[in-house]
């Protein structure tokens, strides 16, 4: 028997229509229910429990229970970038679930990936950050430079408090809908929730639709400006 990661189990886990789109729904970051989750997929809450139970077997999903509900989340910010990239390679393939119309064209402009800014909106963050030199690449890792840490000490984000999580403070998640970078890692949390907390941003409780609004949408572009030839 050969050796290494077993990446058959993961991908028969995460390629069940059912199951796929249950972690497509968690990718808002969101804990959802068994009965929000066998909606989601279409089933009934029996065939949305075994499936869960599988999946949180593979390590894919952490449960948590608060009084008489039990709810999932995707088990890390791993899972969530796999999933991206694999969205990324069926929009690349063309392996589209449905035509495209208004809510996909919202999805792509702007969306909730596992608590970061992703589409349009989110790549251009992550590229004006690092055409201003408040991020860069150090080898393969992607770190905020000095300029970075005064630019996001004078939004009000407190680093400190970001430096001190076990998570990576900048990590670079594949865009599917754009295929480049997005910003993620606790840094890209705190971004997206800076914007809310100002009233810049709303998430669609519907769907992982990010709205901005009239005056968010002008500071947001003021904060993240790029030359369009350099995207």
């Amino acid at each position: 028997m050969k050796e290494g990661p077993d990446i058959a189990r993961i991908a028969a886990l995460i390629g069940d229509p059912a199951r796929a789109n249950m972690l497509t729904a968690l990718m808002s970051g969101k804990a959802l229910t068994v009965s929000e989750l066998a909606e989601e997929a279409g089933i009934t809450i029996q065939t949305a429990s075994s499936h869960l139970s599988k999946l949180e077997g593979g390590g894919l999903l952490r449960p948590r229970k608060q009084g008489r509900h039990k709810y999932f989340s995707l088990a890390n910010e791993d899972v969530a970038h796999a999933l991206e990239a694999l969205m990324g390679l069926a929009a690349g393939a063309g392996h589209l679930r449905k035509r495209t119309g208004p809510k996909d064209a919202a999805l792509r402009k702007a969306r909730v990936c596992y608590n970061h800014l992703a589409g349009d909106m989110g790549t251009q963050m992550f590229d004006a950050l690092m055409a201003q030199n408040h991020i860069k690449l150090q080898g393969e890792d992607l770190i905020l430079t000095d300029k970075g840490t005064h630019f996001i000490t004078t939004l009000g984000i407190d680093l400190d408090s970001l430096q001190a999580k076990k998570t990576p403070l900048c990590r670079e998640c594949l865009d599917w809908s754009e295929r480049r970078s997005h910003l993620a890692g606790s840094l890209g949390r705190a971004l997206l929730s800076h914007f809310e907390t100002l009233n810049w941003a709303k998430r669609d409780q519907n769907t992982r639709v990010v709205r901005f609004s009239r005056e968010g949408l002008q500071e947001f572009e003021r904060l993240f400006e790029v030359d369009v030839r350099r995207r």
